[in-house]
């Protein structure tokens, strides 16, 4: 009998080197990426424009993750019960009408059994972050641009070293394109897209009360918000609606929207910074709405900014060649659902494990099973998400009148509540056979 010597054996298992995925983006999306595609086998590379891992969010936004999220978080952690000291318990979903004459709410829909979690953006992305293996983000690292080399199946992706100007190629067998809904991936694939907007725009703030607990700002939203620390609050005016709910550490997160034609964007960004003009115009607005208490914590929030809201109509296609979507590039949509950060780590592990189940060899198989999972749910996700969005905002709908809370019905009220999002509590993770 022939044995080889250990020295060859070893050899022939290093010839057989893991598939390497290259992700462009290090937002939520490309993080969870990375950890799915880590768990699936595969090394990965990310590539960040930005020079360090960040410190706090540039936006400074809360989200809200559903049970399926949590439950793909912790299995990415060393320890699971890191995602529950993250975040904080939201079980009730609350949708209340303010009459802004009597300055007085009431409420229209409440399900007590919502079991989401609350965290802060920098929070959640900082936990991922710390997780991932070292040495795989190359930041301060500028996307240029890609091309799919035919003969051997590879991607090859240029980017600028920011710090010196350098341009570098960087070869994988896949590129994961997790660049958010102004993707400069998809849009060498679909050169005609263009997001759709939505009729309206956020504000948005998060008020860091530490320093003001005992204040008659917090007493008086406590009061006002007897449930906060485990509500999702949605109050309802005429023709606009506020998000309110409260974060770890000591932090309220607010959304105000704001029925208007679209702006004139300049850049790429969908995120505006605003004067301070504008900022007392919009708390001047939010008095005449309003219950004083939440207009408040409006005030005494530093550097609120402003969100133009887009979506698009569902894409037909999330993958080409070696080259697939995921999060927002793959489904821009509105924030009514609270989708974008759910989708984009669903996206991540429903990849990861196709391509665990079919292995390089068969890439193609498995960018058509991750696209034939996900499609039919984002693409029923995003519609409804815009629908949501206009009903809450009294926009016209076809086929109904715009939604009034003072005279909606209680079959009307309950269409508010987020567990009518479509696939809210069955997401398909695989292949129903």
């Amino acid at each position: 009998m022939f044995f080889l010597p250990r020295s060859k054996i070893m050899e022939g298992k290093e010839k057989k080197a893991k598939p390497k995925a290259v992700i462009i983006g290090g937002s939520i999306a490309g993080i969870s990426s990375a950890h799915a595609l880590i768990s699936a086998g595969w090394n990965v590379l990310l590539i960040e424009k930005t020079t360090s891992p960040p410190t706090g969010s540039p936006t400074g936004a809360g989200l809200g993750l559903d049970p399926l999220s949590q439950q793909i978080i912790q299995s990415w952690l060393p320890l699971p019960q890191l995602l529950n000291n993250t975040t904080v318990p939201l079980t009730i979903d609350q949708n209340q009408a303010t009459d802004s004459k009597k300055k007085i709410s009431r409420t229209l829909a409440r399900d007590g059994s919502f079991n989401f979690r609350a965290a802060h953006w920098a929070d959640l992305h900082g936990l991922l972050y710390n997780a991932l293996p070292l040495g795989i983000f190359l930041w301060g690292h500028l996307f240029l641009s890609f091309h799919v080399v035919d003969y051997n199946s590879s991607v090859t992706i240029k980017a600028k070293v920011l710090k010196t100007g350098e341009v570098i190629d960087i070869v994988g067998d896949l590129l994961v394109a997790a660049d958010g809904c102004l993707s400069s991936v998809r849009q060498k694939y679909l050169p005609d897209f263009k997001l759709r907007y939505s009729g309206y725009c956020a504000w948005r703030g998060v008020l860091d009360f530490w320093k003001i607990e005992d204040s008659d700002t917090i007493t008086g939203i406590r009061k006002a918000y007897p449930d906060l620390g485990k509500c999702l609050y949605f109050d309802l005016g005429s023709g606009t609606h506020t998000v309110f709910y409260e974060l770890l550490n000591k932090k309220l997160n607010w959304i105000c929207y704001v029925n208007q034609p679209e702006p004139e964007v300049k850049g790429t960004s969908v995120t505006m910074k605003v004067s301070s003009d504008m900022i007392e115009q919009m708390y001047q607005e939010a008095e005449k709405i309003w219950i004083p208490e939440l207009v408040k914590v409006m005030r005494a929030t530093k550097e609120p900014f402003l969100n133009f809201i887009y979506d698009s109509d569902p894409l037909k296609k999330i993958f080409w060649d070696n080259v697939v979507l995921v999060g927002d590039a793959a489904h821009p949509t509105t924030p009514h659902c609270l989708r974008s950060t759910n989708m984009s780590i669903l996206d991540a592990s429903v990849l990861g494990k196709c391509l665990e189940k079919w292995g390089l060899e068969n890439l193609e198989s498995a960018l058509e099973e991750y696209q034939s999972i996900r499609l039919p749910v984002t693409t029923k996700q995003v519609l409804h998400a815009r629908w949501l969005g206009r009903v809450k905002q009294g926009l016209v709908l076809p086929g109904r009148e715009p939604f009034n809370p003072k005279s909606a019905t209680p079959e009307e009220c309950q269409e508010l509540l987020q567990r009518n999002t479509p696939f809210f509590s069955d997401v398909p993770m695989t292949i129903n056979t």
